[in-house]
């Protein structure tokens, strides 16, 4: 959290009153909401209306897609819901809860080596759109980085009528959304992404978009009821504005940072595959007859702070883990169940292999990151593939003698 937000946060935490009250303290509490409301409001070109404060990023998706799917069969049956395969665990649980305990009917949207969304198979799947409730999309993907085709998609639903709702909670602060593309009807961001507080969210709800809530009491806002956050919500404005202000700045740090870790990473582990778009064109222009347009072209479709790669015969648990002892955070992106390793769902719809979807390791580059960490990173990893090596996938023997 940067000075600046914190210093904000502390400062409005000691604010009084229910920001629905009508006494003076309620009131003053309520202008800082609805001046917060604004600023956010602003970084994405829509109005201070069109803005509703969650309770993080995982509500704000909830909202959209379960709020839209039930106002959508309110007066009309449209069951089936499209979402491509790679989407977050909060779409694709929200999604799956709704087919499980709704009778939506689920569409699977298949993605290109990529990550990328396949427009071809998307508008097979749209149709006329009179059965379809919504389409939800990510921005770009949380895993590998990928930035998704939103206006091409938003333009094929909106010619027939069906609504977007987009999770851009990876991309927000990171790459330039405003202004969102026409037929847009819903976008969830959250706070903690730039820097801001943990729990507190946004959905924007386009004029004409309706959702019913996931919660009753009170009507505080627009699909939502629930005390204000006065304090979260200044924050969450102060962390905005900064992002969006220095957005080109903290891009092309990231970027450079990504592309010497990149270029480390050929050099010192060899045998790691770079996937998303930011890998491939770091592999491009690694090729013995690199292609410049290509590569930039490709750079074009990635959030620059984010490099995903996998290792053969490694489990990416077990490389998070080494690299953690060594106080490196990173992720591999997939889910375990039951302490089970799971291969990454990206992966396998990119057409990965389980085994090599299991070795996966997504690295994130912040603003303050410094090149002696990415220095200190490519120092550590070459040992901690070797050990993971070593330790082989989940199920298998462990290779001896190393």
């Amino acid at each position: 959290m940067p000075a600046a937000v914190r210093d904000a946060y502390v400062e409005a935490l000691q604010l009084v009153g229910n920001p629905s009250s009508i006494h003076g303290a309620g009131q003053r509490a309520r202008a800082a909401v609805d001046d917060a409301r604004a600023r956010i409001a602003s970084t994405l070109g829509v109005d201070a209306i069109e803005l509703t404060l969650t309770g993080g990023g995982t509500e704000a998706v909830n909202l959209a897609i379960k709020g839209m799917f039930w106002a959508r069969n309110a007066s009309a049956s449209r069951r089936r819901i499209l979402v491509p395969r790679t989407e977050h665990h909060a779409a694709l649980d929200a999604v799956e809860w709704l087919a499980a305990h709704e009778g939506a009917e689920l569409t699977w949207l298949e993605v290109d080596a990529l990550g990328r969304l396949l427009l071809d198979g998307f508008s097979e799947a749209l149709g006329d759109g009179s059965d379809v409730a919504l389409l939800t999309m990510l921005h770009a993907n949380n895993e590998v980085g990928t930035l998704q085709p939103v206006a091409e998609a938003a333009a094929l639903a909106a010619a027939v009528a069906v609504p977007v709702h987009v999770d851009a909670i990876a991309a927000y602060g990171q790459v330039q959304l405003d202004p969102l593309p026409p037929g847009v009807s819903a976008l969830s961001i959250s706070a903690h992404k730039i820097g801001g507080p943990v729990g507190v969210g946004a959905l924007v709800l386009r004029r004409g978009a309706e959702v019913v809530p996931l919660q009753h009491g009170g009507g505080q806002q627009r699909g939502r009821s629930g005390t204000m956050d006065a304090a979260g919500a200044v924050a969450f404005a102060v962390a905005a504005e900064l992002a969006h202000a220095e957005l080109a700045e903290r891009a092309a740090h990231k970027r450079a940072l990504r592309e010497r870790l990149a270029a480390g990473i050929r050099s010192a582990v060899p045998q790691a595959v770079l996937h998303g778009a930011a890998g491939t064109a770091a592999a491009g222009t690694a090729a013995a007859e690199p292609d410049p347009v290509r590569a930039a072209e490709l750079d074009a479709l990635a959030l620059p702070g984010t490099l995903h790669l996998t290792v053969p015969g490694a489990e990416g648990d077990s490389l998070l883990m080494l690299l953690d002892a060594r106080g490196i955070a990173v992720s591999t992106g997939s889910a375990c169940q039951a302490g089970v390793p799971e291969p990454s769902h990206v992966l396998l719809a990119m057409g990965l292999s389980e085994a090599d979807a299991r070795g996966a390791l997504r690295i994130t580059i912040g603003p303050a990151t410094t090149v002696d960490e990415i220095d200190a990173l490519l120092a550590a990893l070459p040992e901690a593939v070797e050990r993971a090596q070593a330790a082989g996938l989940a199920g298998q023997q462990p290779r001896l003698g190393r």
